[in-house]
C-alpha cells in the first residue's frame, strides 16, 4: 500500500514539475521572441514611435484608404512590442530621426517627409516626376535599373530599414507606386520580420524592392520579393546618370492612385 502511495506521489510530483517546466519554457520563448522583435523595430517597453503618413489630396478623406489599412498593420506591430504610436502627417513632421522609431508611409509627392528621406538616405533611387501619360510615369530608377508601373497589374514598393548609427532608432520607409502597395509592404514587414531580422541582423540596414502582382484581382495579397537593392539604393548616383524623368531630383510623382 505504501509503495502504491509513493508511486502516486512520485507521478503527481513529476507531472507538476513537467507543467512548471513547460510553463517556464513557454514564458521564456515568448519573452525571447518579444525582445527580439523589440530590438528589430527599435521599440522597447513603453517607448514611443511615429507613424508618418501621406495626405490624399485627390480624395475627400485626409488619408488614402489603403494607407489607413497600412497604418492598422503597423499599429498592431507597435502594440505587440508594448510600445505606443503617434500618427502625424508628412507635412507636419519637423524633426530629425534616430531618437524614436519611425514608420514613414507614402510616395514622395504626397509625403514631404518621404521625399526628404529618399534624398538624404537613398541617393541611388529616383522616381519619375513627369505627370503626363507615358510608360515611365511613376517608374523607380534604382542604380541603372528602371522599374515601371503597370496599374493594377505590376506595381512596385520599397521597404527599407535604415539607421543613422548603432544606437539610433530605425526609420522604416514604405514607398510605393500606388497606395495599395503600402498596405502590401506593411503586411510583408509584419509577417516576415523574424526572417528579416535573422538575415540582416536586428541592427542591420536593408532596402528591399517588392512587387505587388495583379492588385486589381488580388488586392495587396500577392507580393513578390524582386530583390535586395541596398547597395544600389545607398550609393551616390553619378552626376552623368540619366534622370528618371522630368525633375527627377525632386523625386515626386509616385505613391498616388
Amino acid at each position: 500500500m505504501e509503495d502504491a502511495s509513493t508511486l502516486v506521489i512520485a507521478v503527481a510530483a513529476t507531472a507538476a514539475a513537467s507543467a512548471v517546466l513547460g510553463w517556464f519554457l513557454r514564458s521564456w520563448a515568448t519573452d525571447r521572441a518579444l525582445r527580439r522583435n523589440q530590438r528589430f523595430y527599435g521599440l522597447p517597453d513603453n517607448s514611443e514611435c511615429l507613424l508618418v503618413v501621406s495626405r490624399d489630396s485627390g480624395a475627400d478623406a485626409a488619408v488614402a484608404r489603403n494607407d489607413v489599412f497600412a497604418l492598422l498593420e503597423l499599429a498592431a506591430v507597435v502594440k505587440n512590442c508594448h510600445a505606443h504610436a503617434q500618427v502625424i502627417s508628412g507635412e507636419a513632421a519637423r524633426q530629425g530621426f534616430g531618437e524614436r522609431t519611425e514608420f514613414c508611409i507614402g510616395g514622395p509627392m504626397a509625403n514631404r517627409r518621404m521625399a526628404a528621406h529618399l534624398h538624404s538616405l537613398l541617393p541611388g533611387i529616383s522616381v519619375n516626376t513627369d505627370t503626363s501619360p507615358g510608360p515611365d510615369r511613376g517608374a523607380f530608377l534604382i542604380g541603372t535599373e528602371r522599374y515601371r508601373l503597370e496599374n493594377g497589374s505590376v506595381e512596385h514598393v520599397l521597404l527599407a530599414r535604415l539607421t543613422a548609427g548603432q544606437e539610433a532608432r530605425p526609420v522604416f520607409l514604405i514607398c510605393g507606386q500606388r497606395s495599395v502597395t503600402h498596405q502590401a509592404a506593411s503586411r510583408y514587414l509584419a509577417k516576415h520580420h523574424t526572417r528579416l531580422a535573422r538575415r540582416h541582423g536586428n541592427g542591420g540596414n536593408f532596402v528591399l524592392l517588392l512587387r505587388v502582382v495583379n492588385s486589381q484581382a488580388y488586392g495587396p495579397d500577392v507580393v513578390e520579393l524582386v530583390g535586395d537593392v541596398t547597395r544600389q539604393a545607398t550609393a551616390a548616383r553619378p552626376r552623368t546618370a540619366a534622370p528618371a524623368g522630368k525633375g527627377a531630383g525632386a523625386v515626386k510623382g509616385a505613391g498616388k492612385d
